[in-house]
């Protein structure tokens, strides 16, 4: 009940999990040396998935090159995509229920749209074509919704993506790193939050983390700001 508030925005947080939420960060942050995987990485993830299903890679490439929650991909039908504009437009959320599937808006009840970058556009041109507009954009290989816990088991998530060298990597870090690469190309926070969907760039700078290729872009900068000087 108390995770359907949530859902519902009555209550920010199910104070039942704040405890357990608290460790897991906590050992999940000390866990974790590897930095935000690149996009190049990323489509690697989703390969060692689509070898298991297609879906699975296609899941991982919607999560991180729209910077979406699960439930969002989840929510997206074939229409929700505008090839004109090259938007994707994300108004709810789709999740299993007790009593079956569950539709809502995203959290925050925040509709947005998210452009189409170059290496996603193959992946939505095969699940547009040809299909009525009404229809789930993604499905599982069953039919069903594919949620992160589907998603987990299915792969073998932990062992998989420590394997490929990066170990502690969640699912829903995915959407962080989506949100890192349109920060890291320069767009403005305020473009970023919106793309993510928060009500607050504060919520949006959390969402980001300065990976190799910002680091490496920064060095860049003050090396030539020393010769500059020198």
């Amino acid at each position: 009940m108390l995770d359907e508030a949530v859902r519902d925005n009555l209550i920010a947080r199910n104070p039942m999990r704040d405890r357990a939420d608290r460790r897991y960060h906590q050992n999940t942050e000390l866990q974790r040396a590897s930095p935000v995987p690149s996009p190049d990485e990323v489509a690697w993830i989703a390969e060692a998935c689509a070898a298991i299903h297609q879906s699975y890679g296609d899941h991982v490439m919607l999560s991180a090159f729209l910077a979406a929650r699960t439930s969002e991909v989840a929510g997206l039908v074939v229409g929700d995509v505008d090839w004109t504009s090259k938007l994707v437009t994300i108004e709810r959320q789709c999740f299993p229920g007790a009593g079956g599937l569950s539709i809502k808006p995203p959290k925050g009840r925040r509709v947005r749209r998210v452009p189409i970058i170059e290496p996603l556009e193959p992946v939505l041109r095969r699940l547009t074509a040809q299909r009525a507009r009404n229809l789930p954009l993604l499905r599982g290989p069953r039919g069903g919704v594919i949620t992160t816990a589907a998603l987990r088991d299915a792969t073998g998530w932990d062992q998989m993506i420590a394997s490929l060298g990066f170990p502690g990597l969640r699912r829903h870090d995915l959407r962080h790193a989506g949100a890192t690469w349109f920060a890291n190309a320069g767009i403005p926070i305020h473009v970023v939050s919106d793309i993510l969907g928060h009500a607050s760039v504060e919520t949006t700078r959390a969402y980001l983390h300065t990976d190799n290729t910002a680091l490496q872009n920064a060095a860049a900068r003050m090396n030539e700001r020393l010769r500059e000087a020198g």
